[in-house]
């Protein structure tokens, strides 16, 4: 089965999740720059949240760039990760809404672990499907990104309860170790050809 309509679901997906996170931003009331306060916490989770989701999708096109063909097991390794994806929009509003508190930040990092893990299921099934030798798995290396990242969420999700700015601290710092580009899968499609 070709990828490309796996690619272009999950692209849906994503935007309408994107969509229904932005519905979260209340209109202030005043009209003036001190009405905006209120909406500074569930603001800053948003940003963050939005460079999260870029950031999957950002390397869920890549990842489809230089596989070829999907399976069952994808399509349900896919559906897993989009369901923790899904729901970012809530656990960014609880947190946002209640100022970083402990628990809302707790469950945030929950389901970024949980959006993580399914990220890896996903690339794990698509290199059984396309083999040890191939451009995808050429293009993933060793991925310590994709190693060093849970565990700093699973820190993050026990420093919630402790300090929850460090917690807030640690998320950020994991998307900015995604943001900083990585050169692996343009590199492998520079070598390796695009799919056909």
């Amino acid at each position: 089965m070709d990828n490309r309509r796996l690619e272009a679901f999950s692209d849906g997906v994503l935007a309408i999740i994107i969509t229904i996170m932005v519905l979260e931003l209340r209109i202030p009331h005043g009209t003036d720059l001190p009405s905006l306060k209120p909406l500074i916490w569930v603001f800053l989770s948003y940003v963050l949240s939005f460079v999260y989701l870029g950031i999957y999708w950002n390397n869920h096109h890549h990842m489809m760039q230089v596989a070829r063909q999907v399976n069952g097991a994808i399509l349900w390794a896919n559906l897993h990760l989009l369901f923790w994806l899904s729901l970012v929009p809530f656990a960014t509003a609880w947190m946002g809404e209640n100022h970083f508190a402990a628990v809302p930040t707790a469950l945030y990092g929950v389901v970024l672990l949980m959006a993580a893990l399914a990220y890896w299921i996903l690339l794990r099934a698509m290199l059984r499907k396309h083999g040890t030798d191939s451009l995808l798995a050429r293009a993933v290396g060793r991925d310590l990104k994709g190693t060093l990242s849970p565990v700093i969420y699973l820190i993050a999700i026990a420093a919630s309860f402790w300090r929850q700015w460090v917690a807030g601290m640690l998320y950020v710092l994991v998307a900015l170790i995604w943001l900083v580009p990585d050169p692996r899968m343009e590199r492998a499609l520079a070598t390796g050809g695009e799919r056909s």
